[in-house]
């Protein structure tokens, strides 16, 4: 009898400390998923305030005044709208990836709410064939066995325990079964939510390709308007030789500013002086550097960069180390990025990104070789998604094939 008796207390015991573990276990899954659902839900605040931009944009581009204004203004809004469009592309597209995070932890907790259940079950049927085998008698006979009064109250308190252990297995029992079923029903709505993130996306995607459509039938418009054309020439070049004047006064002041201070944390964003490709996902140049006809003002002009052909909304990636010297919209460029590699042995170099659909640096960040800073678009004057990229090596723009 005080083997059998040892033998329930250790059970009473082994239950208790399997509880501790498994709420040790949900605690830690829960919290995970709460930082997990935190993200997903500063992504939808996000997701707001892009369509707040965009709903801005559209209402001025349903207004008389946007008729009014010239085609270059027409497509600084309409860049702005497609640009915002790619980010709510990116800001879906991220909450899909958290949704996808999420739901790998809901299944670990449908994994371990039902391995819970089975557990409770186990117990429950080993303890239901003990009372089957034994019943009453096996209660009887710890009591009859009392050598004294004060040794039958307490065997009668350990019957009592016995029976109120039995009860909280059967409790467990239902509660583990509710809670599977609340961690299944849990996961079957994640999924549902990030299929329905999944139509916005589509949505998105068809949305963007009706943007760009109508961009480039603007740019048409100024093909077929030959005034307007030379007009926009005159002004274009004018306009590329100012940003050139501004981004050469930055870099001069930069390598000034690395001789006067030598700071340890300028002297890290130097460049190597050797360049990689720009876009890794495309190797196609449509324009060279030299003289060419004009794409849009169909000019003989001189073409300062080279143009990289490549998908709407692939990776660019800054060709060497360095710091931003400019991240900006331009009628011209688009959204554009310049980066000073600084002075090595005695040369000063800076590299352009034009044409972006969205700009990942600002001015004043330090960037290293080979890290995204942008995604390839058609902003600005502009045919089509390509990468307009330029070297400048001592104030004079080169051939970038020359360092590549």
């Amino acid at each position: 009898m005080n083997r059998k008796a040892a033998r329930i207390i250790a059970i009473v015991l082994a239950l208790v400390m399997l509880f501790s573990v498994c709420w040790m276990l949900i605690d830690a899954v829960t919290a995970s998923a709460r930082v997990t659902q935190a993200e997903i839900n500063r992504l939808r605040d996000e997701k707001k305030e892009y369509e707040k931009k965009k709903q801005e944009i559209q209402s001025r581009i349903n207004t008389i005044e946007f008729e009014r204004m010239t085609e270059v203004a027409k497509k600084t809004v309409l860049d702005d709208r497609i640009s915002l469009t790619g980010m709510e592309i990116d800001n879906i597209s991220e909450t899909i990836d958290q949704y996808v995070v999420l739901i790998a932890e809901k299944q670990v907790e449908v994994i371990e709410a039902q391995d819970r259940e089975d557990t409770q079950l186990k117990l429950y049927r080993s303890r239901v064939r003990d009372m089957e085998e034994n019943g009453v008698i096996s209660y009887l006979e710890i009591i009859f066995d009392s050598t004294s009064f004060s040794d039958l109250l307490a065997r009668i308190d350990f019957v009592g325990d016995i029976m109120r252990a039995d009860e909280i297995t059967y409790h467990n029992l239902i509660k583990a079964k509710h809670e599977t079923e609340a961690a299944e029903e849990a996961l079957r709505q994640t999924k549902l939510e990030m299929e329905e993130e999944k139509v916005q996306l589509e949505i998105k995607e068809e949305e963007l390709l009706e943007q760009l459509a109508e961009a480039n039938e603007l740019i048409a418009q100024i093909q077929a308007n030959l005034d307007t054309e030379n007009a926009l020439y005159q002004e274009t070049a004018a306009e590329e030789a100012r940003l050139q004047r501004e981004i050469n006064a930055k870099a001069e002041e930069l390598r000034k500013q690395e001789e006067r201070d030598r700071i340890a944390a300028i002297s890290r964003v130097r460049g190597t002086g050797e360049l990689i490709w720009p876009v890794p996902s495309s190797g196609y140049v449509s324009s060279g550097f030299g003289i060419r006809m004009h794409p849009v003002f169909r000019v003989m002009r001189q073409h300062f960069g080279i143009d990289i052909g490549a998908n709407h909304g692939a990776n660019v990636i800054a060709a060497d180390s360095g710091r931003v010297i400019t991240s900006a919209y331009n009628s011209s460029y688009g959204n554009y990025i310049v980066i000073s590699h600084g002075n090595v042995n005695g040369v000063t170099m800076t590299t352009l990104y034009a044409h972006l659909s969205s700009r990942r640096v600002s001015e004043g960040a330090n960037v290293t070789k080979g890290q995204v800073i942008g995604l390839i678009g058609s902003t600005g004057i502009s045919t089509g998604p390509h990468l307009h990229f330029e070297v400048t090596v001592n104030g004079s723009r080169i051939n970038p094939m020359s360092r590549l």
